[in-house]
């Protein structure tokens, strides 16, 4: 299986990315730092995670110490929700490549389909402004254009909302970043990336087994153990394979030097068709609903409107 996906754009975006989401600062440097050192070609940051100056720092100290350069590294980041005006989406770019010490972006999404007023919170409906991906999408191309992003996406965006934005893209999106593992396995949206030339990136790829506020360890489902002891791997392996054998990238979010040299481990093998066709009875339950941003005040009245009826 390629180490790789070739993005719209002709970039090869590598399938397996350090995911940096949850990782606290004192611990995410070391993170993507070992990672890098383990074999790791691809990170994925956010301004919102507020820890990419400790990245930042890692990347610095691999680039002095020889270990990698910058053009063997693909690095992603994302425009927050209070970024979405088209002056602002240069400045929150500035902001991120400065913290990451970085001229460029391999890859820089829209985080979420959903605006707030600068520097104020999702949670609070006063803070809510009017929606308008595609003015916020012409600033993002500008950014394309001027080489600081090299491919430009978006994130979290379901079928009907990332096919409105193909309609009035002058430069389509490369990449739909979303919540994609066996317990989750985004049938529609992968089908409608497939046509359109988009490459579906999996967060979350092994659900979400560090949150607390979520129940969604695919590492304990049933059919993921059962598949893991006949080929002799983890759960983790056979979630982060099953993805990968679908054609999507992912990222898995781990501070364990271990665990993060074992995620890595998905390339020499691979699920035979019979085992793959298990896990497609999986029961399926979206784990991250967005329910903070669903209210009578909100463009999303309903979570089918969020989701466009993907849930």
């Amino acid at each position: 299986m390629a180490r790789h996906f070739v993005l719209n754009t002709g970039a090869k975006m590598p399938s397996v990315g350090l995911g940096t989401w949850q990782s606290d600062p004192g611990v995410v440097g070391e993170a993507v730092y070992a990672a890098v050192k383990a074999g790791y070609r691809h990170i994925d940051c956010a301004r919102i995670y507020d820890n990419e100056k400790e990245v930042g720092l890692a990347l610095k100290k691999l680039f002095e110490e020889g270990v990698v350069k910058r053009g063997d590294l693909f690095i992603t980041s994302k425009l927050w929700c209070d970024y979405h005006a088209p002056d602002d989406v240069p400045v929150a770019l500035d902001k991120s490549l400065s913290d990451l010490q970085l001229e460029y972006l391999d890859l820089y999404l829209i985080h979420s389909p959903f605006s707030v007023k600068k520097g104020t919170s999702i949670g609070n409906p006063e803070n809510y402004v009017t929606l308008n991906i595609p003015a916020t999408w012409a600033a993002m191309e500008k950014l394309h254009d001027a080489g600081k992003a090299h491919a430009i996406g978006v994130s979290n965006f379901a079928s009907r909302k990332l096919g409105d934005l193909l309609a009035v893209a002058r430069i389509p999106p490369a990449v739909d970043q979303v919540e994609c593992h066996p317990g989750w396995q985004q049938t529609k949206l992968h089908s409608f990336c497939q046509s359109t030339g988009v490459h579906l990136s999996a967060y979350s790829p092994l659900g979400s087994p560090g949150s607390t506020w979520s129940n969604g360890n695919v590492l304990k489902e049933p059919v993921v153990i059962s598949i893991a002891e006949k080929l002799g791997k983890t759960p983790a392996q056979v979630a982060l394979r099953w993805n990968i054998q679908m054609g999507h990238s992912v990222l898995p979010k781990s501070v364990s030097e271990e665990r993060i040299k074992q995620n890595l481990d998905v390339y020499d093998w691979s699920i035979p068709d019979d085992l793959l066709a298990k896990i497609s009875e999986i029961k399926q339950t979206r784990l991250q609903m967005g329910n903070v941003v669903v209210n009578k005040d909100s463009v999303y009245k309903t979570l089918e409107e969020l989701w466009d009826g993907e849930i």
